[in-house]
């Protein structure tokens, strides 16, 4: 998928070195990675380059500055945005954690962007070696709670069936702060 042009620029002079681990430009590891195997150096990069992959096949791209998502971790204007990830500690089968932290608490893309990364992870699982991939959104998002319960179902729903549900059948109730129509929140 091709970049668009964003009201924000900024060029690759703004942006880490693909590959590359750099804490101070990383968000720091929320509760949901607490007590798991944080990924970091190397392990960190791998995963991270897998989401790049996933998230380019899938478009997960952040419309705001015009990029695939996984390239928020390496943008120098955001350094507390991006992903982090832990290996799940005690699991019978190998479980990935993904937390993301979104720019703002009230950043308007963050359910369709946690959707859509859950979806992108766990629907081209044939191209990582995670049985399941947990995905949530950091607790300083202001509806962090009905994004993260929202993408609870969706997990619930892929564990029974083993298939991603349809769009329209994710998201449980209307979100506090837009009423009962969530159909633009997971286009994906």
């Amino acid at each position: 998928m091709q970049s668009f042009t964003s009201p924000f620029g900024g060029g690759d002079a703004s942006f880490d070195d693909a590959g590359t681990f750099v804490p101070e430009h990383l968000p720091e590891p929320g509760p949901f990675l607490t007590d798991h195997d944080l990924l970091t150096g190397s392990e960190h990069c791998a995963v991270h380059g897998t989401a790049a992959t996933l998230f380019e096949e899938r478009g997960v791209y952040d419309a705001t500055f015009g990029y695939n998502l996984a390239r928020l971790n390496r943008d120098q204007r955001h350094p507390d945005a991006g992903y982090r990830y832990a290996v799940e500690s005690g699991a019978s089968r190998r479980v990935l954690r993904a937390e993301f932290t979104p720019t703002t608490p009230f950043c308007p893309q963050s359910n369709s962007l946690v959707v859509a990364s859950f979806r992108a992870w766990n629907g081209l699982a044939d191209q990582h070696t995670f049985d399941l991939v947990r995905v949530r959104v950091a607790p300083m998002h202001n509806e962090s709670g009905v994004i993260n319960d929202a993408v609870v179902e969706l997990e619930a729903s892929f564990e029974e069936t083993g298939a991603i549900p349809e769009p329209s059948t994710v998201g449980g109730g209307p979100s506090p702060d837009r009423g009962a129509d969530r159909s633009s929140d997971t286009p994906f």
